[in-house]
């Protein structure tokens, strides 16, 4: 009141003081609120990052990985579904591997380009001894071949990252000889080699096994035979028709009984036919067991009974009995040498698209480590690689 008196008296108008007092204060205030809202603009989201980098671990640890989805998922094209595993290594166990595998497109004509390759199965306790020889096989080659390695579970290989075999073991367990785990083994082969649509053809290995013959013409045979060479025999005596058990009748009769090789070369079509198989499995499982030693058998007469048109009834695997015994003769140092390899392709012949030749054996063992540095000195004058 006396602030008005006293500016009536000086002649000043109390309203216009007021109003210019409100002008002041209001510059003001606004210039309070925008400095507020820049600090919560631009400091909370600086604080909530060192708060995130801070319990970084603490925050991912609870997040279920369900619910982590991309921003942008890549479109699903063809050549998703036909792109090989780069790495045999994965988490199925068998029984989802072979479900897997045993998946068959229902159109024959492929939508792509198919290279038809030969998956060489190489199926080892440990160490490939033979590797330095292969790899001569293998050198400018790619994309006709792929390689798969089944070993014990506990070993893991020293390969170089510029080696043919580095990283190709799949995941494996322990296959004892003339039981069914062994016959395991192989399908697991079989399986992951048959995720590789481009696969076409199955060549089961061990680590004593060589090849007899350049890549080119190991090639040209196997994609021009219109059969599979699986060795598939009816031997009449205890150690063939002898090991049969007629609880596995009616699905395997003894005159079905089928020996033969190991050692196979198969296509696709038979390849899926072993990985699928639910039938004759558990009645070898079961009922071929030592002195039954059924990776003589359980393939051998499951194709016989099946598909015995596509089978060459043969091995392309050349190995000597000669010596007798359990086991056939493992070949050393002292035995490499050129007349070695003359009594192996003059051995015999045989029927090649129902036609003779002399040309019967692609591969062959047991060649012991000793005898890797003579082989890679006559490899080029005598295997032609």
């Amino acid at each position: 009141m006396q602030s008005r008196l006293m500016a009536l008296e000086e002649g000043k108008n109390p309203t216009t003081t007021l109003r210019t007092n409100q002008s002041r204060t209001l510059p003001l205030r606004l210039l309070q609120w925008f400095l507020l809202f820049l600090v919560l603009g631009f400091g909370v989201p600086i604080v909530s990052m060192y708060m995130i980098r801070y319990f970084k671990a603490a925050n991912v640890s609870w997040i279920a990985p369900s619910t982590l989805r991309p921003c942008f998922e890549e479109p699903s094209t063809i050549e998703s579904w036909i792109r090989p595993p780069s790495n045999p290594l994965h988490i199925m166990n068998d029984t989802e591997l072979l479900w897997q595998a045993s998946f068959v497109p229902r159109i024959k004509s492929y939508p792509f380009v198919r290279a038809p390759k030969i998956a060489f199965m190489f199926l080892a306790k440990g160490p490939l001894p033979m590797a330095p020889l292969w790899e001569r096989f293998f050198k400018g080659h790619e994309g006709l071949y792929s390689i798969y390695a089944h070993t014990l579970p506990s070993y893991n290989d020293s390969f170089s990252t510029a080696s043919v075999f580095y990283g190709r073991q799949i995941p494996s367990q322990v296959a004892e000889w003339g039981r069914m785990s062994m016959c395991d083994a192989e399908r697991r082969l079989l399986a992951n080699a048959l995720l590789d649509i481009s696969n076409e053809w199955f060549i089961l290995l061990s680590e004593s096994c060589i090849p007899l013959h350049n890549f080119s013409i190991v090639f040209r045979y196997i994609s021009r035979s219109r059969y599979s060479f699986m060795g598939s025999f009816d031997e009449l005596g205890p150690y063939g028709r002898g090991r049969y058990n007629q609880n596995m009748a009616p699905e395997v009769n003894l005159t079905d009984w089928r020996k033969g090789s190991q050692w196979f070369e198969i296509n696709r079509e038979l390849a899926v036919k072993i990985v699928e198989d639910t039938t004759y499995y558990p009645l070898f499982k079961e009922f071929c067991q030592p002195a039954c030693y059924v990776d003589e058998h359980y393939f051998q007469t499951m194709l016989s009974i099946q598909t015995p048109h596509l089978l060459a009834n043969r091995t392309l695997t050349y190995v000597d009995w000669s010596r007798g015994g359990a086991h056939p003769a493992t070949f050393g140092k002292a035995d490499i040498k050129e007349d070695f390899f003359k009594k192996i392709f003059e051995s015999k012949t045989c029927l090649y698209n129902d036609q003779p030749s002399s040309l019967c054996f692609l591969f062959a063992r047991k060649l012991a480590p000793s005898a890797l540095d003579p082989l890679l000195e006559l490899s080029s004058k005598v295997l032609g690689f």
